[in-house]
């Protein structure tokens, strides 16, 4: 790969010694910017295209580890209806199929809570997988 190449696959932008160049649009607010993040051993080294703060910040972590809010269904025992559940915040974008195998596995119990935990520490992020509507009650 050679230096200043542009490239969309965020584990190349960690590649020791290279310079990657990637491109991103911003979703954090309805203006959509249009960014660039300069990453240096993995490390963004600047940042164009962005109107507000946020935009840096969501390029900075997009370009070395980015990461997603996960939802999902989790099996109801005693209901016709799966429960929906998302992790309350996000985890690395690498762990979504884990997460979502973790969420696989489990078999909820009826009545089912607005914010009950479903799976506790999902994946060893520190971040729970809790239930967001109300079954049962």
């Amino acid at each position: 790969m050679a230096d200043n190449q542009v490239d969309n696959v965020a584990n190349d932008a960690n590649m020791s010694g290279k310079r990657v160049v990637r491109r991103f649009t911003c979703v954090n607010c309805p203006l959509g910017c249009d960014l660039t993040a300069t990453v240096e051993n993995g490390n963004v080294v600047n940042v164009e295209g962005n109107v507000c703060l946020r935009g840096e910040t969501y390029a900075q972590t997009e370009a070395t580890n980015p990461m997603r809010v996960v939802t999902g269904l989790v099996n109801v025992s005693g209901s016709e209806m799966p429960a929906s559940c998302r992790t309350e915040s996000a985890i690395p974008k690498a762990l979504i199929p884990k997460c979502l195998q973790a969420m696989r596995s489990v078999e909820l119990k009826l009545p089912v809570t607005i914010g009950q935990v479903v799976v506790p520490n999902v994946c060893g992020t520190g971040v729970d997988v809790i239930a967001t509507r109300n079954i049962g009650r």
